[in-house]
């Protein structure tokens, strides 16, 4: 049997679009594919997205801002030191881009301004660290992405 070549272009077409589909099934199906969304309540916390720019600014409007940094017992986040440690209140929350099961929150409680995120805690790699806190009913958001 000769095969000419219309017939050539349409098992090339079908042989194409197979591949990709094969492909595409696959991944679809496979439990090693699946990809999370940040947090699993993300549209409520979209429509609270200016609460979190108001915070921000009010950040950014500090003297002395919120330090990291990075020690052999772990991070320790120091706090300006203008403000009364006891009127501090708020939580920080580390998130682990590549697995969520390492993702952490703490609350804040500080001695000589400063927060200790023990060296246990983490794993190496990339972290995001938010701050997220209040003194004298003005809230502050503080964030930054480090490599541990």
């Amino acid at each position: 049997m000769k095969i000419n070549w219309g017939t050539g272009i349409v098992l090339a077409f079908i042989a194409f679009i197979s591949f990709i589909l094969f492909f595409v099934i696959r991944m679809s199906t496979q439990s090693k594919y699946d990809h999370d969304l940040v947090t699993e309540t993300y549209y409520e916390e979209e429509l609270q997205y200016q609460n979190t720019i108001d915070k921000q600014k009010n950040a950014q409007k500090l003297t002395q801002d919120v330090t990291l940094t990075q020690t052999e017992q772990g991070i320790e986040i120091v706090f300006p030191n203008t403000f009364d440690i006891n009127t501090i209140k708020g939580k920080v929350f580390l998130y682990r881009p590549s697995n969520k099961q390492f993702d952490f929150e703490m609350p804040i409680s500080l001695s000589n301004h400063t927060l200790l995120i023990p060296d246990n805690r983490l794993l190496g790699g990339r972290w995001n660290i938010s701050v997220d806190w209040s003194y004298d009913e003005e809230a502050y958001l503080y964030k930054q992405e480090i490599t541990y």
